[in-house]
């Protein structure tokens, strides 16, 4: 009996899928190849790699980096756009848990 292929309609909905190779990556983003190693060493984005060892990266990774591509455009050092991106990531993470946290207290009152 012939193996089965996975489905592929799920991983085109995926937004972590890595389906862009680094060539097709710096297309989208409008930049080049060293840009997307440069915010991988920044370690702002870590690519997945393929059995050959080729960077490929997710619709979600190219949206961070296009982030950064934004401040570079702007004449922000490479590595320094990549450190407020993470910032900006964190400081939406924080925003988000002390919402969650207000409607629970808001639900349950002070004894949460």
């Amino acid at each position: 009996m012939p193996a089965e292929n996975p489905p592929v309609a799920g991983n085109l909905d995926d937004d972590d899928y890595p389906a862009y190779t680094m060539g097709r990556a710096a297309d989208v983003l409008g930049t080049t190849p060293a840009f997307l190693r440069a915010v991988g060493e920044a370690e702002l984005i870590t690519p997945l790699r393929s059995e050959g060892g080729h960077r490929r990266y997710s619709r979600r990774q190219l949206r961070v980096a296009a982030r950064a591509r934004e401040l570079v455009d702007q004449g922000t050092p490479v590595e320094a756009a990549c450190r407020i991106v993470h910032l900006e990531d964190r400081l939406d993470d924080a925003l988000r848990s002390n919402e969650e946290m207000r409607r629970k207290l808001d639900e349950h009152g002070p004894e949460i």
